[in-house]
């Protein structure tokens, strides 16, 4: 088992790409937090899946905007399973505005969870890894970490910054035994697309030459990848996982 006696954090982890990782990490013998808001499902989710798993699945209210909330969150983890040897930094939202139309406060608020949160949970669990001299942190960027979109904006920015961040993260960390990665995924089939239209939805998938839209196991396959032993030697680096929706077109 690739994490077997690990212990991990997933951030965002009562949904989508979230949920589906922390499923793959308990599958391959880790204990797993699933860290979420407070009126997410990760409770329910963590109740179910510590039955199924013996044991090894609880659930941490964690809004990542919060700086006492992440610390927290990181403290109790390791309080009650002694380390934190992989954090998925995954919780991030969404958001479609003409930039000459958004608001401060909706712009302000899509770089404090993508970006922002990003940070503070990074910089959370780079103080309990150094301590320990081992880890690995795998931030979820994006495609639109590598390239632009009409109507992202706040979006783009907040992406662009999590790739480049990851590489300055990935040098820092790089002496004290802690890696650090990002995942880019192409458009995934998950719940954030259930409000789009049939035409815009064949729109996306005709974008990716593999033919369909991803699914979040494959998310959570890459991310099992570089958390584990496998990508030792992997540091710094950028994973797009998008069907070849950045490769270019046919």
């Amino acid at each position: 088992m690739l994490l077997e006696e690990k212990n991990v954090i997933v951030t965002g982890g009562a949904s989508g790409i979230g949920l589906a990782s922390v499923k793959r990490c308990l599958e391959e013998g880790a204990s797993v937090v699933i860290a979420d808001i407070e009126d997410s499902d990760g409770a329910a989710h963590a109740q179910k899946l510590d039955n199924q798993y013996s044991g090894r699945c609880l659930f941490k209210v964690c809004d990542v905007t919060n700086t006492a909330q992440v610390d927290k969150l990181f403290d109790d983890t390791v309080a009650e399973l002694s380390s934190v040897d992989a954090v998925f930094n995954n919780a991030g939202i969404g958001g479609l505005c003409p930039s000459d139309d958004v608001s401060d406060d909706e712009y302000l608020r899509i770089i404090d969870i993508n970006l922002n949160g990003v940070f503070r949970v990074a910089r959370a669990a780079l103080r309990v890894m150094y301590r320990q001299g081992s880890g690995s942190i795998v931030n979820c960027a994006s495609i639109l970490g590598v390239f632009g979109q009409s109507q992202t904006a706040a979006y783009t920015a907040a992406k662009g910054g999590v790739v480049n961040m990851t590489r300055t993260l990935g040098i820092e960390a790089a002496p004290k035994g802690v890696r650090v990665n990002a995942i880019g995924p192409g458009y995934i089939d998950t719940p954030l697309l259930e409000a789009l239209d049939d035409d815009m939805l064949q729109g996306l998938i005709q974008l990716h030459p593999i033919g369909r839209l991803g699914r979040p196991e494959e998310i959570a396959n890459a991310f099992l990848f570089l958390a584990s032993d496998e990508a030792s030697f992997v540091t710094g680096a950028h994973l797009l996982v998008d069907g070849g929706f950045t490769a270019g077109k046919s």
